[in-house]
């Protein structure tokens, strides 16, 4: 029996996450996908930059996510490739999850589609809105910690 090796390979991210919330929990979620979905994520042609996370009748989902048709598929290719897809999470989770996004400023935001052990999985974060003035905080940080490299690998330059 041939076992799946856990590449672990990161398709799609969602870089403006971390600048529009603070992410305080993530969850890892499976993605109920069709054969040509999976053929085309494989492939790198996802983007979760608009995409969001519901639960509703204790099942969750991901809406805007966009999958683009496979380019080799046949009819079974979907016709919308931001359709809503439903999430793999167990009863606990999405308890948890429905009880931290019903607080005042919390949201459910898709963070990263990857590959494990040749499943597609979503990380799900429980984020809170950042205010102007945190984003502001949070660029002025990461200049800081910028400019202390670069004079670092300068210095390290000079005394070669």
């Amino acid at each position: 029996m041939a076992t799946k090796k856990a590449d672990g390979k990161v398709l799609a991210q969602n870089k403006k996450a971390s600048h529009d919330y603070f992410i305080e929990e993530t969850y890892e979620a499976g993605l109920v996908l069709t054969g040509t979905e999976i053929k085309s994520l494989r492939a790198g042609k996802a983007n979760i930059g608009d995409s969001f996370s519901t639960i509703r009748n204790g099942e969750a989902f991901v809406h805007n996510m966009h999958i683009s048709p496979f380019e080799q598929g046949n009819r079974s290719n979907p016709e919308d490739p931001t359709r809503t897809r439903k999430l793999l999470l167990k009863k606990v989770q999405i308890a948890k999850m429905l009880g931290q996004a019903k607080q005042e400023g919390y949201t459910l935001v898709p963070l990263k589609v990857y590959i494990r052990n040749g499943y597609a999985k979503l990380l799900i974060g429980i984020g809170k809105g950042k205010k102007q003035y945190d984003k502001r905080e949070s660029a002025a940080k990461k200049d800081a910690q910028r400019d202390i490299q670069r004079a670092l690998r300068e210095k390290q330059k000079v005394a070669r």
